[in-house]
C-alpha cells in the first residue's frame, strides 16, 4: 500500500485533544460510602441496580514489601462497602475498578468475566478503570493479579448481579427463581415465555445489595464467553490515532512544564539564576527547594525558558561506573539483609539439609557466577502528567500503574485531604513495572500551583531513561552437586541486590541454601516486568545446562529427571514438554555456529518453557535468534488471543535484556540516555515465535504479564553454549557481537 493511500485510510490524529468534561464527570461522586441512601445513590448512579460488596478473601495479598495503605504491598484491602458493577436502564452494564490499562489488554479479559457471569453480551460491558475518584481503592496493577484477583472479584460481583435480577423478575412475576434463565442479557421464564431485559429489570429501581460469600461462579469447563477469543476493546481507536493517552490531552489555558535537572544524580544547588527564563513573555518560574521548573505556553518557550536558567551544582563524588557495579555490589551487602522468598529484603535464607551433605555426595560440583546489568522499561509513552487545581482540589491525569498510590504522593507533597485529590489513568502506552511512581505528576501540580493554570508536563525520551528508576543490576552465585547419573544432590543461591521473585529452584534438591542479599545500589531501581525472577532464572537455567553437559544428559532430559513428582513439579514437565513437541526439539541437530536451547520456570502461578534455535556469524559476531516457541500455562485460559499477544510480547521485550539492553553509567551520569545508543530490538532482530497455550480449565485462572518473558534469555544463551561452546554468564550476552 502506497503512503498516500494508507493517508486515506488512516486519518492523523490532531497533536492535542481537548477533553471532554462529561467524559470524566460522569459521576463526580466517590460512592463508596456505607451510609448512601436513596437520594443520594440516585444522584450518582440514575436509576438502575448497583452491586456492593465488602473486600475479604478475593483479594489475598502477595506484597513484595510492607507498607502503609497505598504502598506497594502488604495494605489491607478497605474493608469498607465498595460500589463496582451499576446496570442501567438501557441495559448497559458499567463495571469500575481500580486495575489500569496499559498494553495488557484486561480491559478486554476483565469485561469478558462480567459478561460470562452476568450472561450478558460482551458488548454491554464497559469499564470505568483506574479513577480515584470513581472506583474502589486498589493496589495497583503489577504482580500479575488483575487476573487471579480482580478476575475473581468481578466475576463474584457479576454473578450476584445477575442473581439479583433473576430474583427481581421472580417476585415480579410471583415464581420460583429456579425456574427462570438468564442469557443474553434478559430473565426468561421459559414455562410462560416471559422475558424481560436486564435494562427492564433495572428500570425506576435503585437497590443495592451486598454479595453473598456463596455466590457461585460459571464453571470454567462450562465458559461461552471467558476462554473465546476476543478482539480488543476500542481496538480500532489504537490503531486509527483515535485514542486519548495522557500526553493527548488538553485543558483550556494550559501551560507547558518543564523541570530542570542537575547534571548528574544525588546533584543539589550551589547556585541559581532564573532572571533571564522570568523575564519571557507568559513564562512561570517555580522553585520548591530543589525543585526548579518553568511552565509556559508553548513547548518550544518552556525548552527556551529551561535554558536560560543558569544553574551550578554540588555533585556528589566517587560514585559507581557500570564497569565496577558488580563490585559495588558485592562490597555493600546490606547488613542483616537476607531474604528468601518471604520478601525481597528482611528475613532468613531458605535452607534445607546439609551443603556439605550433598557436595559430599556429588560425584559432579560447578560453582559459577552471573551477572545482570542495570536496564530501562522504555516505554513507548513517557511519563506524562496534567495537572489542575481548583481552589484546593487538584485533579491530575497520569499514565501510572498505581493511581492509588499516586493519589497518596499528591496528597503528602500538597498537604492535602484526600479527597480533594483526584487522580485519572487514560489508557496508558506501556509501563512493564516502571510506572509505580508519581513523581511526574507532583511536578505537574507543582508547576500548575505555581502558573495558577493547567499544566502539562511529559518526560523527554532522555529523562524517561535518566530520571525513571532502572531493572535493578545484579550478582548471582550458584554452588551445586550432583550423582554420576545427574541426580541434583546440593544447591546453593545467592543473588546480590537484583531481588527474591523466582529465586527458588523447581527441581526436587534434597540440600539447598538459597538466598537474596540486599545491597546499597548506585542507581535508582524498582520494579520491571517480572522483577528479579528473568535474572534468577537465567543464572539457574544456565547453570542446569552446564551441569547437563557435565552428566552428558540431554538437557531436557535432565530438567525432567529432577523435577519432583508434585503439582508444581507436573505443570513445568507439561509445558517443557509441550514447547519441546511443538519445536521438535527430539529432531534438533546442533552444527557449527549453529544450535538450539531450552529453558523454563515458574512464578506467580505460571509455567513457561521456551526453545530457542540461533546462529552466529563467525565473521562480524551477529547472534540471530530464528526461532522460538514458548509454552505457558496459567490454569484456565480467558482470552486466547490477549495470552498469545502477552507471550509473544514478552518473547520480544526479553530479546534487548538477553542480547543488548545495558545502561553504561559513570560519575552519576547515564551514558546512553537515548534510543540512538541503547538498542532495543528491532524488527530485524524478531525470531518466528510461536506460542503454545496449555489451557488447563480445572485451575483457576493466573496472571500472564511478566511470567512468559523470563525463559527466553537462558534458552538463547544455552543455544549459544551449544553452537559455540562458549557459556555466557552476563547478561546482556553479546552487546558489541560474540566473537567466535
Amino acid at each position: 500500500m502506497s503512503p498516500n493511500r494508507a493517508a486515506e485510510i488512516l486519518p492523523v490524529p490532531e497533536p492535542e485533544i481537548a477533553i471532554e468534561p462529561e467524559r470524566y464527570e460522569l459521576r463526580s461522586k466517590p460512592f463508596y460510602n456505607f451510609e448512601l441512601d436513596r437520594r443520594d445513590f440516585v444522584k450518582i448512579f440514575g436509576a438502575g441496580i448497583a452491586v456492593f460488596l465488602v473486600t475479604k478473601d478475593a483479594f489475598a495479598q502477595q506484597g513484595e514489601s510492607g507498607g502503609r495503605r497505598g504502598g506497594f504491598g502488604g495494605e489491607q484491602i478497605p474493608k469498607e462497602i465498595s460500589a463496582w458493577l451499576h446496570v442501567n436502564e438501557d441495559g448497559a452494564i458499567t463495571v469500575y475498578t481500580g486495575k489500569v490499562e496499559i498494553g495488557q489488554n484486561i480491559r478486554t479479559s476483565l469485561a469478558q468475566a462480567v459478561a460470562e457471569e452476568m450472561h450478558a453480551p460482551f458488548q454491554s460491558i464497559a469499564l470505568v478503570m483506574g479513577d480515584t475518584q470513581l472506583t474502589p481503592f486498589d493496589m495497583g496493577t503489577f504482580g500479575s493479579r488483575s487476573t487471579p484477583q480482580m478476575g475473581t472479584q468481578l466475576r463474584h460481583v457479576a454473578s450476584a448481579a445477575c442473581h439479583i435480577l433473576v430474583d427481581i423478575a421472580a417476585k415480579q412475576w410471583n415464581v420460583e427463581p429456579t425456574r427462570l434463565v438468564a442469557a443474553n442479557g434478559k430473565v426468561t421464564d421459559p414455562p410462560s415465555g416471559r422475558s424481560l431485559s436486564y435494562g427492564q429489570l433495572a428500570r425506576g429501581r435503585a437497590l443495592a445489595q451486598v454479595i453473598p460469600d456463596t455466590d457461585p461462579l460459571v464453571p470454567q469447563d462450562k465458559w461461552t464467553i471467558s476462554g473465546k477469543p476476543m478482539l480488543k476493546v476500542d481496538g480500532r481507536d489504537f490503531v486509527t490515532g483515535k485514542h486519548k493517552y495522557t500526553p493527548d490531552l488538553k485543558l483550556p489555558g494550559m501551560l507547558y512544564g518543564r523541570v530542570l535537572r542537575p547534571d548528574s544524580f544525588g546533584a543539589t544547588i550551589a547556585s541559581l539564576d532564573t532572571s533571564a527564563a522570568q523575564a519571557m513573555p507568559g513564562v512561570t518560574v517555580v522553585r520548591d527547594g530543589d525543585f526548579v521548573g518553568v511552565a509556559a505556553p508553548e513547548p518550544q518557550t518552556a525548552e527556551k525558558a529551561l535554558a536560560a536558567i543558569h544553574a551550578e551544582w554540588k555533585e556528589l563524588p566517587g560514585q559507581p561506573s557500570s564497569s565496577t557495579v558488580y563490585d559495588y555490589l558485592k562490597a555493600n551487602v546490606e547488613t542483616g539483609g537476607q531474604g528468601g522468598r518471604g520478601g525481597e529484603g528482611g528475613g532468613r535464607p531458605n535452607s534445607a539439609g546439609s551443603m556439605d551433605a550433598g557436595l559430599t555426595a556429588a560425584q559432579h560440583k560447578l560453582d559459577a557466577t552471573y551477572t545482570v546489568a542495570y536496564i530501562q522499561h522504555v516505554p513507548l509513552e513517557p511519563r506524562t502528567a496534567l495537572a489542575q487545581w481548583e481552589s484546593e482540589k487538584l485533579t491530575v491525569w497520569t499514565g501510572t500503574q498505581r493511581p492509588f498510590g499516586v493519589r497518596d504522593e499528591l496528597k503528602d507533597a500538597f498537604h492535602l485531604d484526600e479527597k480533594n485529590v483526584r487522580v485519572m489513568v487514560p489508557d496508558t502506552g506501556s509501563a512493564y513495572g516502571g510506572k509505580h511512581t508519581g513523581e511526574c505528576a507532583v511536578a505537574a501540580a507543582r508547576l500548575a500551583k505555581g502558573a495558577g493554570r493547567p499544566v502539562k508536563l511529559m518526560y523527554t525520551r532522555e529523562e524517561e531513561f535518566t530520571w525513571a528508576y532502572f531493572r535493578p543490576a545484579g550478582v548471582i552465585e550458584i554452588r551445586s552437586g550432583m550423582t554420576a547419573d545427574g541426580t541434583l544432590t546440593a544447591w546453593e543461591f545467592h543473588n546480590y541486590n537484583s531481588g527474591s521473585s523466582g529465586i527458588e529452584t523447581p527441581y526436587a534438591v534434597e540440600n539447598q541454601l538459597i538466598a537474596f542479599h540486599p545491597t546499597k545500589y548506585p542507581l535508582r531501581q524498582g520494579s520491571y516486568r517480572g522483577l528479579a525472577a528473568t535474572a534468577n532464572i537465567f543464572a539457574r537455567e544456565s547453570h542446569m545446562d552446564d551441569l547437563a553437559k557435565m552428566a552428558q544428559l540431554d538437557p531436557l532430559a535432565f530438567r525432567l529427571k529432577n523435577l519432583p513428582n508434585d503439582d508444581a513439579g507436573n505443570r513445568l514437565r507439561a509445558v517443557y514438554q509441550a514447547a519441546a513437541d511443538k519445536f521438535g526439539w527430539a529432531t534438533q541437530k546442533p552444527t557449527a555456529n549453529h544450535g538450539f536451547g531450552i529453558a523454563g520456570g515458574t512464578e506467580k502461578g505460571g509455567f513457561v518453557a521456551t526453545c530457542a534455535e540461533i546462529s552466529v556469524d563467525p565473521a562480524s559476531g551477529e547472534v540471530r535468534v530464528i526461532r522460538a516457541v514458548t509454552a505457558f500455562e496459567c490454569g484456565a485460559v480467558v482470552n486466547p488471543d490477549g495470552l498469545r499477544n502477552q507471550i509473544i510480547g514478552g518473547n520480544i521485550m526479553g530479546l534487548g535484556g538477553a542480547l543488548f539492553e545495558a545502561i553504561q553509567f559513570e560519575n552519576g551520569r547515564i551514558l546512553n540516555p537515548k534510543l540512538s545508543k541503547y538498542r532495543v530490538p528491532r524488527f530485524k532482530d524478531v525470531p518466528q515465535t510461536e506460542a503454545v497455550l496449555v489451557d488447563r480449565r480445572d485451575i483457576v485462572p493466573a496472571g500472564a504479564g511478566e511470567v512468559p518473558l523470563m525463559a527466553i534469555a537462558p534458552a538463547i544463551g544455552n543455544a549459544i553454549a551449544q553452537a559455540t561452546g562458549k557459556r555466557l554468564r552476563a547478561l546482556p550476552m553479546v552487546p558489541n557481537g560474540l566473537k567466535v
